[in-house]
């Protein structure tokens, strides 16, 4: 991504789940799934769907911008972020790749939280909370 006057670099991580892709991606493409591993939603694997995403701050309203299964999922999520989620199998593992953009220099509507803040957390939650969470529950450790 090229970064733009007050824009902030996406949010990107690489993690390999011991889990055959198929199970990933209905880890990471049903709303029970994802309610397992990240937050409430109602979320539906289609195309311009919207949903809304629960969390401690806010209920924010998201829709599904693009869906190819089992390999690709993108999504909006409030009003600027992009959340996509890319998996690529491999034997009976699966490479997952976690991209959190649409990071701009203002102060989140719902929250009041300066999106610099809210980056530094949310860089934070994949690591320490949420990918690790995702990968118990896929590879049967939850």
């Amino acid at each position: 991504m090229t970064n733009h006057p007050g824009t902030m670099p996406d949010i990107v991580k690489e993690i390999e789940f011991n889990a055959p892709i198929q199970k990933v991606w209905d880890a990471v493409s049903t709303a029970e799934g994802i309610a397992t591993w990240f937050m409430p939603n109602d979320f539906e694997p289609v195309l311009g769907h919207k949903f809304t995403i629960t969390s401690a701050y806010a209920v924010s309203p998201c829709e599904v911008l693009e869906i190819n299964p089992p390999k690709k999922l993108v999504f909006s999520w409030g009003e600027d972020w992009i959340i996509t989620f890319e998996l690529t199998a491999m034997e009976e593992r699966t490479a997952f790749t976690l991209t959190h953009g649409g990071w701009v220099d203002k102060v989140a509507p719902d929250t009041g939280i300066p999106y610099s803040v809210a980056r530094e957390r949310m860089n934070g939650g994949w690591d320490s909370s949420v990918l690790p969470a995702l990968k118990k529950y896929v590879e049967g450790l939850a």
